[in-house]
């Protein structure tokens, strides 16, 4: 790597903070905007990859070393590392006025170590735990020299053929809203200018997660209603929890695209929302316009983004050699460029970067946080909390740590990188820090049990040439443990998939294996829900792992052999064929329901399948048992601001302690608007020794029953109205009230 010599520029940036100490970061902000040319305005508004990884399509290695110096460069991305970063925030002090560098980085689910996938860490239903793993990425990233992640995403995901479902929290916008608060907090830490926060940013507005046919970067066609009742919360509780920056998204939303989308970016974002931070393209989506059709080439994308509202242009390379001549001829405003510069500039000034360009290169700090061992110890707990147990017949989970002989067969049993999922590093030691299932098995059991292991099939091809091999080995076995699903790189961006079947000849060795009569427990890594009717049908035991990162084998052995009782809850609904897709709880009543699966004649039902998920949202088995008791409702009347407490008393009814996530439902039975047949409006996480019993209660007023009418008014309606608490989206228990204003 290329060297470059320090020059003695700091004496300029310690006299204007000298003189500046008494300023607010605001005033310090216009003191620098009116020292600036309008190319070095323009500068701050570009942002390049770094030289040594890419997170989107390259675009051409410009010198990028030149352009820094002329201060035509405000931030770089996939540049991380003390020593790259301190290199090239050493070029941006050669700078006439010496404006540090922003780095941004994709930290989605940890950096040095990785934490389960967002998806999987939804399905924990543990927002405390879910902070704790955003700012232990936070503490290691900016160990590194990283000052900007790229996260939260939080778009609402209802189609699990769109393979970014990974990378968010599901499909309800109240669990979304509730963990996109969690990841912000988390990330952001206790404020900017501490050397441990990293600047969080919401994203992708607007809409990404309802791409057409699952098909990433592809159309988004929806009404306004829908648009601020589902897709919109969570960005606005991002915004509220206090998040630095916005990505706007690939897609179009009714024909206009993101990036060019006045409505989204000024009207709402910045308009209604007040936000005051910044917005940064999506890679090349400035560009991307073009492609689009709503730009004819770059000059114009440029106008087009910079009016809506897009203050960085993420490697379209389209602000820099355009602004200029836009605002010459009076399309583009210098306003909008001073917004867009003073928008940038004061995350810098809050991050402390003019007061030290480097305090965020500390190669002490980075080598310490290197291997950190409370952080793997919390990855684990993390990882054993995302764990989803979908089926548990007969208790055949837990295990014996005394069985004698088990059978450890499937492609992913010694598998170890597609631990870590989609959206996260890959380091040269990995292989060795990182264990199998086979390993972790191993290890836990020591030399009490004989572990026969094998492979049986690859993932994705249709080779069934080692099915006799397993099926031997599962005959000489007193249990078999089977581990299946998909490669890591199967789920995440560019990952759309027509067909989420289990994929290659997986379900069949399933099948050769219950065969043999033998038990057998089934685990499915992947990123996404997938399909696997049989297996779903016949086999006795499954448990859903998700991608659970560093510490993802171990904690698999823990739920496996009961050192943890799994208490995971699912954030997306199952489905049973892609037929069924796009499926979710939180749906609209029809004019002629279906009364249950077997009701098909002249109402909304499938003559084919039934209506109803394999899995739905909320659900999650323990190993032991809950039991609710009715709801005790405070009033079954009520009127104007009043308020409502329901309760329930759970009882832990089984043999283990667990936890259990109690999930409060809604439903408005009669407005002005149809309403969904219920709505997630809060729950509570409690943990319960065996035996032990504990009344839960909801508080409930009328801010839990608005929605946006007709008008985009957000307001509640006098009526009748359902409360529902249970384990899951269908398990409930339900009363009654009516509330008048």
């Amino acid at each position: 790597m290329t060297k470059f010599f320090i020059y003695p520029v700091f004496f300029v940036c310690i006299t204007i903070t000298t003189k500046a100490q008494k300023k607010t970061i605001d005033q310090k902000v216009d003191s620098v905007l009116r020292l600036m040319t309008l190319d070095e305005k323009i500068g701050q508004m570009n942002q390049y990859n770094g030289p040594w990884a890419a997170t989107g399509p390259l675009t051409g290695n410009d010198d990028i070393v030149t352009q820094i110096k002329q201060g035509k460069v405000g931030s770089m991305l996939n540049v991380t590392g003390v020593a790259r970063t301190k290199e090239l925030q050493q070029l941006a002090m050669q700078t006439r006025l010496k404006i540090p560098l922003l780095f941004g980085q994709d930290i989605i689910h940890g950096h040095r170590t990785i934490f389960p996938i967002p998806l999987g860490e939804a399905a924990s239903w543990d927002l405390k735990a879910i902070e704790l793993s955003a700012r232990i990425a936070a503490t290691e990233a900016s160990a590194a020299g990283v000052h900007w992640t790229f996260a939260p995403m939080v778009d609402i995901g209802r189609d699990p053929r769109w393979g970014r479902v990974m990378e968010g929290a599901g499909e309800d916008p109240y669990l979304g809203s509730a963990i996109a608060t969690a990841r912000v907090k988390g990330f952001q830490g206790k404020g900017f200018g501490n050397i441990d926060a990293l600047m969080a940013c919401a994203k992708h507005f607007a809409a990404y997660g309802a791409a057409v046919g699952g098909r990433d970067y592809n159309s988004v066609d929806m009404s306004l209603r829908q648009l601020h009742e589902v897709y919109l919360p969570p960005f606005k509780a991002a915004l509220d929890a206090g998040a630095a920056t916005f990505m706007n998204s690939f897609n179009d939303l009714n024909g206009i695209p993101a990036t060019g989308n006045s409505y989204l970016q000024r009207d709402i974002l910045k308009g209604q929302w007040k936000f005051k931070g910044f917005v940064v393209s999506d890679w090349g989506s400035v560009g991307e316009m073009i492609n689009h059709g709503f730009s004819k080439d770059n000059k114009e994308a440029a106008m087009q983004a910079a009016n809506a509202g897009s203050d960085m242009d993420m490697e379209s390379r389209s602000y820099l050699p355009h602004l200029a001549q836009l605002i010459k001829e009076g399309k583009v405003k210098m306003v909008v460029i001073d917004d867009a510069v003073k928008r940038i500039l004061k995350k810098k000034f809050e991050m402390g970067l003019f007061d030290d360009p480097f305090k965020f290169s500390d190669e002490a700090r980075e080598k310490a946080q290197w291997n950190n061992t409370t952080h793997l110890e919390v990855s684990k707990d993390m990882a054993k909390k995302s764990i989803v147990l979908l089926k548990n017949e007969k208790q055949i989970l837990p295990l014996s740590k005394q069985t004698k002989k088990i059978a450890l067969i499937g492609p992913l049993v010694k598998s170890i990188k597609d631990h870590l999922g989609f959206w996260s590093y890959d380091w040269d030691d990995d292989t060795a820090r990182i264990p199998s299932l086979y390993d972790a098995i191993q290890t836990k059991l020591g030399g009490n049990s004989n572990l026969l292991y094998s492979k049986g099939c690859n993932i994705i091809d249709t080779s069934k040439a080692g099915f006799a091999e397993a099926v031997a080995t599962a005959q000489q076995s007193d249990i078999v443990i089977m581990y299946v699903g998909e490669h890591r790189a199967m789920s995440g961006e560019a990952k759309s998939k027509s067909n989420i079947q289990l994929p290659g000849v997986q379900e069949e060795l399933i099948k050769a294996i219950h065969a043999t009569g033998k038990p057998v427990v089934v685990i499915i890594g992947a990123g996404r829900p997938l399909i696997f009717n049989w297996t779903a049908n016949n086999v006795p035991a499954i448990v859903y792992s998700w991608w659970l990162g560093t510490k993802g084998a171990e904690a698999i052995a823990d739920v496996l052999f009961a050192d943890y009782n799994p208490s995971g809850k699912l954030p997306m609904t199952f489905p049973r064929t892609e037929g069924q897709i796009p499926v979710y709880y939180n749906y609209y009543k029809t004019g002629r329901p279906a009364a249950n699966d077997s009701d098909v004649n002249y109402v909304s039902a499938y003559i084919d399948l039934p209506n109803s998920p394999q899995y739905v949202f909320g659900y999650g088995l323990s190993y032991t048992s809950f039991n609710y008791s009715e709801i005790e409702l405070s009033k079954t009347s009520l009127k104007g601001n009043q308020t409502l407490t329901a309760s329930v008393t759970v009882s832990n009814t089984g043999n283990y302690d667990g936890e259990e996530v109690v999930q409060l439902y809604l439903r408005d039975m009669v407005a002005s608007v149809v309403r969904p047949v219920k709505e997630l409006k809060g729950f509570q996480k409690i943990k319960l020794s065996k035996g032990e019993r504990r009344k839960v209660s909801f508080t409930i007023t009328p801010e839990e029953l608005k929605f946006y009418n007709t008008d985009l008014k957000y307001s509640w309606e006098a009526g009748d109205f359902q409360v529902m608490i249970g384990g899951s989206s269908t398990d409930v228990k339900t009363g009654k009230v009516s509330w008048v204003k």
